[in-house]
């Protein structure tokens, strides 16, 4: 099914359930962990904000991928 005619049964009202990959759905930004700041200066932390914002990203979200990425290389 192409994505317009998926658009119109869904606007239409239509059951698309059956339609969808159910097994394959991501739901991006459920998980919460709290981190810790206060090991950032407040420096560090505008700049966190910045790039959260052009990464379209919360500043927790972007510090945890950065501690990950981290411990990864260390």
């Amino acid at each position: 099914m192409k994505a317009h005619e998926f658009d119109e049964k869904f606007d239409a009202g239509a059951d698309v359930s059956g339609d969808v990959y159910w097994d394959k759905a991501l739901r991006p930004n459920l998980a919460y962990e709290a981190a810790s700041m206060s090991t950032v200066p407040p420096r560090g932390i505008d700049a966190l904000d910045r790039e959260a914002r052009r990464l379209g990203v919360t500043r927790q979200a972007l510090h945890e991928a950065l501690d990950r990425r981290t411990a990864r290389a260390g």
